[in-house]
């Protein structure tokens, strides 16, 4: 077995982040208007731009994560060949980029324990509060039968902080 990595960061911190690891993939979670440049490290065809807001219910004028937001992170996530790190980033590094790196780890990892990676997420960013709303729709498009979803309860709302610091989730392949 060998391991791979995700790498969580905030907005602000993608062009160091990608530089830093090598990275070859980027998934960026970021609402309507939030302006983002590809690093040019990333080719075009190794970066998803998914555009929703940092919501658990609908909200008016905001787009609620959804079903097809979270099959396109899933096709993305298993489509990442493992070469090269994957960066994955919202704007703070803190909401949707956690649930997003939990959600390709555990897809990646079928038989990997929820409670176990949803405590090693905590371990590694203690301001990480996955989106419940990205991790609910996964739980069912994964038939974890709501073990994803209880495994985020279980570890609770991180630490308050304006921008999450950036780490790195292993996964297996």
């Amino acid at each position: 077995m060998t391991l791979s990595a995700i790498h969580v960061c905030s907005l602000s911190k993608v062009d160091e982040v990608v530089a830093r690891t090598g990275a070859g993939h980027l998934l960026s979670l970021l609402a309507a208007g939030t302006e983002m440049i590809r690093p040019p490290a990333i080719a075009a065809q190794n970066h998803l731009h998914l555009v929703m807001h940092d919501i658990a219910e609908a909200q008016d004028g905001m787009t609620l994560p959804g079903e097809a937001h979270v099959r396109s992170l899933l096709d993305f996530g298993r489509s990442w060949d493992r070469a090269r790190p994957l960066v994955v980033h919202c704007y703070a590094g803190i909401s949707r980029s956690t649930a997003s790196a939990y959600i390709i780890a555990a897809a990646l990892a079928p038989d990997r324990d929820e409670v176990e990676l949803a405590r090693t997420l905590r371990s590694l960013s203690p301001s990480a509060t996955p989106n419940p709303r990205l991790v609910a729709v996964a739980d069912i498009l994964l038939e974890r039968n709501g073990r994803m979803v209880e495994a985020i309860r279980g570890i609770g709302r991180g630490a308050d902080a304006f921008e999450g610091v950036p780490f790195e989730l292993k996964v297996e392949h």
